[in-house]
């Protein structure tokens, strides 16, 4: 390539080369005029190297290196050029490396390349990415001619014109549509589709993350593109910079890369509320856990997450704690994420008023109904994940569970469903413990799915079992148009029967209610749910057939008599939700109640297991 120049000159002019330029490692053999006559970085090189009576010069740092000085060379001798996008930004700074500007000459190298840029690169989509790429090679110096500002506004301004003057071909990093290759003959290519309002969002993920943020930041600031969209650029730039993102699986090689481009994806994300997905922001927040990004980051992240929940998964909110943490899945960060959804209902803000009073005028609540509602049940959902975790502490689980105690929630199937799972992987707690995560949960809001399941549910304490029972009683007896509620008929058989030897053993009736339900117990009370399905209270006898008569029942029932003979504990029962409740009658205290209930000193202590009455 240098032997080429310097023969064709040489032949040209039937004049011998007078100067050496070397570049690097390679040997340029030109002619002075031509190069002094455009260039005065080569004026003065040459000039010293007369004066030392050297036709030799060396230039080890010029941008773009031997092939950016080629170009320059051959413009110098009036040659023919070819810039392109790939190749303009390297000629256009070894211009100004070597001073060829219009004070030298007129027309000069550096006019001529800047009218290419603005005449023909900044007015192609495609070739303004390619060249605001190149800039990285010579950021430095590219800052200061202004080029990676004039690359980043020419980007910003096509990504901002209105996408009815948007030419599809713009694009050029999509997957090709059948369309395009001509198999489908009734389309007229293309252009014949509208041009989605994200059509540039593709093309900008080739960007360094640098860059990228400039180029959106701008896009941004010229306020024509929507909130939206500028989410899915965003969104888009990590899927592309992080691979199986979308699938929320995050394997970063490099944290010290990764890290800066997560914070740049937070960063640009749009102030306004639903510009991007929950479940997007959630992935962010999980990926900055694993990169252990700073706390801004985090709480941003958490602020922007609580202000949309409603919208989320459970899946969504699994997110894992760091390695050493104890707990699988970080229930901390969960609840403040609570927190801020729940400060929404919390706003408020001074206002002027008559006489130019300051009084705080509190703002109405802006969480409806529906959304308390979907984020109790994303909450119970949750509990029902994280209560799998053997390591996970009471306290946390019922914190979580309280944070939405209040929010209207029609059935507690899925709170029953995530107490129940805790209870089968906690079965060490204490009576006490057990008797606290049963507490959240309201009986009377149980499903006759859930009940028939609690009424065989040896994990629950017999309160709650023999609670489940009486509220079913109360809505059989409500669905029939009964005015009072009855108990089942072995509960009323152990009102009115024979309780002798029931009173020995222990009177510690408060411990024998907390503890979990025998098998013999809850199959007594099985029989008793299985009649009020049925609808039948006369059935019972038919449906518990031999079992209600066994050795083990009938024990059971026994044990069971002395603590339903309490009136005064039976109604701690259903007590503990805060009343009898809407579903019980005014008078359904009084049907439990008999002399022989008030005249109940002691009760049977359920290690007794074979006591018989």
């Amino acid at each position: 390539m240098v032997h080429n120049i310097s023969v064709v000159m040489y032949v040209a002019s039937e004049l011998a080369s007078d100067i050496a330029v070397n570049v690097g490692d390679m040997k340029f053999y030109l002619h002075k005029f031509p190069l002094l006559s455009k260039s005065a970085t080569l004026q003065k090189l040459v000039s010293n190297a007369s004066e030392e009576n050297c036709d030799e010069v060396h230039i080890h740092d010029i941008p773009g290196g031997p092939s950016a000085f080629e170009i320059c060379a051959k413009f110098c001798y009036g040659m023919t050029v070819t810039l392109n996008a790939y190749n303009v930004i390297a000629a256009r700074c070894a211009a100004e490396y070597l001073g060829m500007h219009e004070t030298i000459e007129k027309g000069n190298l550096i006019y001529k390349i800047d009218v290419f840029l603005n005449s023909s690169i900044f007015r192609s989509w495609k070739d303004s990415i390619i060249v605001l790429q190149t800039t990285k090679s010579q950021s430095r110096l590219c800052e200061e001619l202004k080029l990676i500002s004039h690359c980043i506004d020419a980007v910003a301004s096509k990504a901002s014109v209105d996408v009815s003057k948007v030419d599809w071909s713009y694009t050029y990093n999509r997957k090709k549509l059948p369309e395009e290759n001509g198999n489908d003959p009734n389309l007229n290519g293309i252009r014949s589709r509208t041009v989605p309002k994200d059509w540039w969002v593709e093309d900008l993920c080739e960007l360094e993350v640098d860059l990228y943020k400039r180029v959106v930041v701008t896009i941004k600031n010229k306020g024509i593109v929507s909130s939206e969209v500028i989410g899915e650029a965003a969104k888009a730039y990590a899927y592309r910079r992080f691979p199986g993102f979308n699938k929320g699986v995050f394997q970063f090689n490099d944290v010290s890369k990764c890290r800066p481009i997560l914070d740049t994806v937070v960063w640009l994300l749009p102030s306004e509320k639903g510009s991007v997905s929950c479940s997007f922001l959630l992935k962010l927040l999980k990926a900055s856990v694993s990169l252990d990004s700073g706390e801004m980051v985090k709480t941003e992240l958490v602020k922007r997450v609580g202000q949309q929940l409603e919208e989320a998964s459970v899946n969504d909110l699994l997110i894992r704690t760091a390695d050493g943490e104890g707990t699988t899945y970080d229930a901390h960060v969960v609840q403040k994420i609570l927190e801020v959804f729940m400060m929404r209902d919390k706003d408020s803000e001074p206002q002027l008023e008559d006489g130019d009073e300051i009084q705080e005028v509190r703002k109405p609540g802006i969480l409806s109904e529906a959304s308390k509602l979907m984020v109790a049940k994303l909450v119970d959902g949750y509990l029902t994940e994280i209560a799998k975790d053997p390591n996970l502490p009471l306290s946390t689980f019922i914190g979580l569970a309280e944070m939405v105690s209040n929010f209207p929630r029609p059935g507690h199937d899925g709170l029953y469903r995530a107490i129940d799972m805790y209870l089968k992987e906690h079965p060490g707690i204490s009576k006490s413990e057990r008797k606290r995560i049963c507490k959240l949960m309201d009986c009377k809001k149980l499903s006759v799915d859930a009940c028939m399941h609690a009424v065989q549910n040896e994990r629950l304490p017999l309160r709650v079992v023999v609670q489940v029972l009486f509220f079913e009683q109360v809505r059989a007896n409500a669905s029939s148009g009964s005015s009072t509620p009855d108990l089942p008929k072995a509960i009323r058989d152990l009102n009115s029967a024979s309780y002798g030897s029931s009173r020995s053993a222990t009177t510690n009736t408060e411990e024998d209610w907390d503890a979990a339900a025998s098998a013999e117990e809850l199959r007594a009370l099985r029989g008793e749910l299985a009649a009020l399905r049925m609808g039948n209270g006369g059935t019972n006898d038919k449906v518990n057939g031999s079992d209600a008569k066994s050795h083990a029942d009938r024990a059971a029932m026994s044990r069971m008599k002395g603590l339903l003979m309490s009136k005064r504990l039976f109604s701690k029962i259903w007590s503990n939700k805060g009343g009898q409740g809407e579903n019980s009658g005014s008078d359904s205290s009084e049907s439990l109640g008999s002399a022989n209930l008030e005249e109940a000193k002691s009760t049977p202590s359920r290690k007794g297991r074979h006591s018989v009455s």
